[in-house]
């Protein structure tokens, strides 16, 4: 990637565009491109994006898009072939698990709501049982 961002700097040096013309000119801040030719992917959460913003400055520079765009889809399967499935599987693991915190679920299908319902009716009977012992003892003192 880093090689890719030092074409794309060395091309917009050489044109005399600066960065910030760059940026007003694509419509992409100026910190995404800084990025791009820094060669820095860490900050990017959506690589199809950057594969985009890459194509998008490449043709903006004159070059050719095509070729960069097939240079980044290759370092990038360097890039991910190299990580552990192990460590895959886990990324996978964290992000279900912020999916499944994520869902809205509706009071019918909630399993908490569920539950309370049988909270209420044992608080109902307790009470109910309550009120006939009162009548019952209440009876017995009268008598």
């Amino acid at each position: 990637m880093f090689f890719i961002g030092q074409e794309l700097k060395e091309a917009r040096e050489s044109s005399g565009v600066s960065l910030k013309e760059a940026s007003v000119d694509l419509n992409i801040k100026d910190v995404i491109l800084e990025n791009i030719e820094a060669g820095s992917i860490g900050g990017f959460k959506d690589i199809s994006l950057l594969k985009t913003w890459i194509g998008s400055y490449a043709k903006y520079l004159g070059l050719n898009e095509n070729q960069l765009i097939d240079e980044f889809n290759e370092y990038m399967f360097e890039y991910t072939s190299k990580i552990p499935v192990k460590e895959i599987e886990k990324k996978v693991m964290e992000i279900n698990k912020e999916k499944q915190e994520e869902k809205v679920s509706s009071p019918y299908t909630n399993p908490t709501v569920k539950n309370s319902k049988f909270n209420y009716i044992y608080i109902y009977l307790v009470l109910i049982l309550a009120v006939i012992l009162i009548i019952i003892w209440s009876a017995k003192q009268v008598a």
